[in-house]
């Protein structure tokens, strides 16, 4: 991880690099979770503002549309279709895929999302 990640992403992020691709081609099955077990992810800089890196919060970006209108119009064109991939990570479901797809259901007021909890002895098959 790079030492000039803010603190909070070394805390709670992943000690490894994936390729989202190779994500997307593992098979699993699909199942509901509800968005609330999810929605701490609001609340770390996983975002990044024009030329920063992990400075902005998808919260942020949920409560000032039309501040941040690059990254809400990414988020309203995200694709419901497709589960948000999670591992678990230092205690937490942690996001692969699918940030912007979170934050969507959440702005169309979901209560459950459809995940793919990806185990972590998948890992190798995903790292870049």
């Amino acid at each position: 991880m790079n030492a000039d990640f803010p603190q909070i992403i070394k805390d709670v992020g992943f000690d490894f690099i994936w390729s989202e691709e190779k994500v997307w081609a593992l098979a699993g099955p699909v199942e509901d979770m509800a968005l609330a077990e999810l929605v701490w992810h609001f609340d770390i800089p996983f975002l990044w503002k024009e030329g920063g890196v992990y400075d902005l919060t998808p919260r942020e970006v949920l409560d000032n549309p039309e501040t941040y209108q690059k990254e809400h119009e990414r988020t309203m064109r995200a694709d419901l279709a497709y589960p948000i991939d999670i591992m678990r990570n230092k205690g937490h479901w942690l996001i692969l895929d699918g940030r912007l797809r979170l934050m969507k259901a959440s702005v169309f007021g979901m209560y459950r999302v459809q995940v793919r909890k990806i185990p972590r002895k998948r890992i190798p098959e995903i790292t870049k």
